[in-house]
């Protein structure tokens, strides 16, 4: 390991407000709303109640808790003075002027701050794209849907279930903003058809504890009369079709020359979902993979050495016949991932704690989808997580 007298310092710009955005030197928030106006090194900062403060305990809290935690965060690490509020980064570049016999490129930055319309062009000697991967909506593709006639929307846009009263409502998709809002606006709508392409071609099943919601296949065809064909043959007349499939993974702002690309909601070449191998370290991304708890560590490796494993990698997914879409999805691997990224940087593995709060989760999701945010019988785990913060701070203190 390099001494620190051996350890050069660095210009370098993070985009992005959110969990992701671990701050170095400079960071803007890219997102341009007020949920993003935080940032964090969650993993060693748990959710806790203040003193005087009325907040929501929950295992699953609201967003206003979630932004609350993000800014208790920003305050207990003193770092909001490094954020540029309200900065949208208009566009990243290769600058033409490299690190001399290091060989490590530069980056020019555009960017606009909102309120005070002041526009920064700016060179860093790295970036890291933290963005977050929840923006741009990803919309199936449905037969005929140009003329439907009736109303189709994005989970991203869903609020309240009133405006759906005495509809028929199409969901798409078979994950938790289909499941939740599927239950939602059930109380309301005339029927709910939630079709995903998880289900069988024959899938038509009534929805347990439900009057009016039935699981189908997949949406084979819409027509022009409104009504929704289903592969399992059945046909309804749908005044809504509400997709919940998901984000794009979105960087209109990124120009690598072809080095990144966006295939199939796949983000590549990136080693280890961070790096792209021919221009590492200069950038990387981190919060790419989802379906995760908590947020990794990340080290290089050598150029060539990065290619081998993401050619590796995309090998094995062709031959599981593993869609692209699926590279960042780690699931219940996460905490192989983080143990693995951590090692690389001399970091101990991930907490017993941890996995013992996030592993039944999964579990109790698939068996208890009403209630599984609200049960649960872990203090014993939070206690220890308490515990382990508060030896943290301790040390760094």
């Amino acid at each position: 390991m390099a001494s620190s007298s051996s350890i050069k310092s660095r210009h370098v710009a993070v985009i992005g407000a959110g969990a992701a955005g671990l701050v170095r030197r400079e960071s803007f928030d890219e997102k341009v709303t007020p949920s993003s106006s935080s940032r964090g090194r969650n993993r060693d900062f748990p959710f806790a109640i203040r003193s005087g403060e009325s907040r929501d305990p929950r295992r699953f809290p609201s967003h206003g808790e979630v932004l609350a935690y993000l800014q208790d965060f920003a305050k207990e690490f003193g770092i909001e003075e490094l954020i540029r509020f309200e900065t949208t980064v208009v566009r990243v570049s290769p600058a033409a002027e490299s690190d001399g016999g290091e060989g490590i490129g530069k980056w020019r930055i555009e960017s606009t701050e909102k309120e005070k319309k002041i526009h920064r062009d700016e060179i860093y000697d790295a970036v890291v794209v933290c963005n977050g991967h929840y923006i741009e909506p990803r919309l199936a593709e449905i037969p005929g849907i140009s003329c439907w006639p009736g109303k189709e929307m994005h989970s991203h846009n869903y609020r309240l279930p009133s405006p759906f009263k005495d509809q028929v409502v199409v969901v798409i998709g078979s994950s938790a903003s289909a499941v939740d809002i599927s239950r939602d606006i059930s109380g309301f709508a005339k029927e709910v058809h939630v079709a995903s392409w998880s289900n069988p071609a024959d899938t038509f099943i009534k929805q347990n504890g439900y009057t009016n919601i039935w699981m189908h296949s997949m949406i084979e065809r819409v027509h022009e009369d409104g009504s929704v064909v289903f592969q399992n043959g059945k046909t309804v007349l749908g005044d809504v079709i509400m997709h919940c499939t998901g984000y794009k993974y979105h960087f209109p702002f990124l120009e690598t020359n072809g080095e990144v690309t966006v295939d199939d909601n796949c983000v590549g070449p990136l080693y280890k979902h961070v790096f792209p191998p021919a221009l590492a370290p200069s950038l990387s991304f981190v919060g790419i993979p989802y379906r995760q708890v908590d947020l990794g560590y990340f080290v290089g490796s050598g150029k060539e050495d990065m290619m081998v494993e993401t050619k590796t990698m995309k090998a094995t997914f062709e031959g599981l016949g593993i869609p692209k879409r699926f590279t960042h999805c780690l699931g219940i691997d996460q905490f192989e991932y983080y143990d693995w990224l951590g090692s690389q940087i001399g970091c101990s593995g991930t907490e017993e704690w941890r996995k013992e709060m996030s592993l039944p989760i999964f579990l109790r999701k698939m068996k208890h989808p009403e209630s599984y945010r609200d049960e649960w019988e872990d203090h014993h785990l939070v206690d220890q997580a308490y515990q382990d913060f508060s030896l943290y701070i301790s040390t760094k203190r």
